[in-house]
């Protein structure tokens, strides 16, 4: 999956309807052009691909400043299902990137407060799975295989791993005690669209 495609949607959703210059503003002060490889290019094209698939709709023109007019855009009803479901699948798949995990993260206050636990549970689960598995394997005594000190990589995996639990944990007591504030509370939250 792509955080481009959830970002974008997300950013759209957040005002309502946007251009891509005003996507690409606002995702550059989340730096996530640093943390999600989101490049300016990717964020026209994703826009132009999501009009096409009807994700998004096309509302207004508005004329560049010296440029280019600005074509803004709002999510279509099939656009709301589409964040929806990506921004789920964020929160509840590992993600051994973690790019997708953190543009989930960035919008999660945008669903309530028990839905977000729910899902960090359910990736909780799985991520508790892998690294049992990769503690297991990097206890084994048996042969490695050629060269022996391949063994580094699932020590180095194995730590990554217990590092990811240890986290999920903590944002899951963080919120379940109050921490942040969630679509769900009183007040809007951070990435709500405009009422």
């Amino acid at each position: 999956m792509s955080a481009t495609r959830l970002l974008v949607l997300g950013v759209v959703r957040m005002y309502g309807k946007a251009h891509g210059y005003q996507v690409r503003r606002e995702l550059l002060t989340w730096s996530a052009d640093k943390w999600a490889n989101v490049q300016p290019g990717s964020i026209y094209h994703a826009l132009k691909k999501m009009t096409a698939e009807q994700l998004l709709e096309q509302v207004e023109i508005e004329p560049g400043e010296s440029g280019p007019d600005r074509t803004a855009y709002r999510l279509t009803e099939a656009g709301q299902t589409e964040f929806d479901l990506l921004l789920a699948k964020a929160l509840s798949e590992p993600d051994p990137l973690g790019d997708y995990r953190s543009a989930g993260i960035t919008l999660m206050t945008t669903l309530p407060r028990k839905r977000v636990v729910s899902l960090l549970r359910h990736q909780l689960v799985k991520a508790e799975s892998e690294e049992q598995g990769l503690r297991l394997l990097s206890e084994e005594s048996g042969d490695w295989g050629r060269p022996p000190h391949v063994r580094e990589l699932y020590l180095l995996w194995r730590s990554h791993a217990e590092a990811g639990v240890n986290w999920l944990r903590g944002l899951i007591e963080r919120l379940e005690s109050g921490e942040y504030h969630m679509a769900d509370d009183p007040g809007r939250s951070f990435g709500e669209p405009p009422e």
